[in-house]
C-alpha cells in the first residue's frame, strides 16, 4: 500500500524536478567562471606586453635619434641621451631595460666596425669590433647610429604568460649633421 502511494507520486515529483531551473544560472556560471578569468588575466597581461614592446620600440629609437642630431657627444651628453630611455619606458621600470648607442664606422671596403658604445644597465660593445650590419646599409665610408634595448619582461599575475620574456628591439639611424659622430670624454 505505502509502495503504491510512493509510486503514484514519484513520477509527478520527477516532473517538478524537471521542470525546475533555479539553480541553472548557478551551475552556467560555475562553469564559465574560469574561462572567464583566464580570458581577462590573459587579455591583461597581453595588453601590458604589448604595450612595453611598443615602449621597447620608442625607446631604441629615442636614443639612437638623440645621437644622430649632434656632431660630438661628451659622457653628459650621453648620459642624458641613455637616461632619457626612463622617461620614454615610464610607467615601467628601466631596470629591466638594457639600453645601448653604439656607432658603427663602414671603411671603404664595407667593413662595419665599432667606433664607440655606450650603455645603461648593459654592457658596451668593444671598440674596434667587428659587426654585421643588413647589406642595404652597408654603404662605404660612413657611419651609423645604432640603437639597442632589451627589456625583461615578467607578468605582473603570470597566469596565462609564464616566466620572463625578453622584448627587444633596434634601429639603424646616419648621423645628421657630420659624416661621424665624435665621442669624448670631457
Amino acid at each position: 500500500m505505502i509502495s503504491l502511494a510512493i509510486m503514484k507520486l514519484l513520477p509527478r515529483r520527477l516532473q517538478r524536478l524537471a521542470r525546475d531551473e533555479r539553480g541553472v544560472s548557478a551551475v552556467e556560471f560555475a562553469m564559465l567562471l574560469p574561462l572567464m578569468v583566464t580570458l581577462y588575466l590573459g587579455g591583461v597581461e597581453v595588453s601590458q606586453g604589448i604595450s612595453i614592446d611598443r615602449k621597447v620600440t620608442l625607446t631604441a629609437r629615442t636614443v639612437a635619434d638623440l645621437v644622430s642630431q649632434v656632431a660630438s657627444i661628451n659622457n653628459s651628453g650621453m648620459n642624458s641621451v641613455l637616461q632619457a630611455s626612463s622617461a620614454v619606458l615610464s610607467p615601467y621600470p628601466v631596470d629591466k631595460a638594457k639600453v645601448r648607442v653604439t656607432l658603427v664606422k663602414i671603411d671603404n671596403n664595407s667593413n662595419a666596425t665599432v667606433e664607440w658604445s655606450d650603455s645603461l644597465n648593459g654592457s658596451a660593445r668593444a671598440k674596434g669590433s667587428s659587426v654585421t650590419l643588413p647589406g642595404a646599409l652597408l654603404v662605404p665610408n660612413t657611419s651609423m647610429v645604432w640603437g639597442e634595448v632589451e627589456y625583461a619582461y615578467k607578468p605582473t599575475v603570470g597566469y596565462v604568460v609564464t616566466g620572463t620574456m625578453t622584448l627587444k628591439d633596434q634601429i639603424f639611424m646616419r648621423p645628421r649633421l657630420s659624416d661621424t659622430i665624435t665621442r669624448t670624454s670631457s
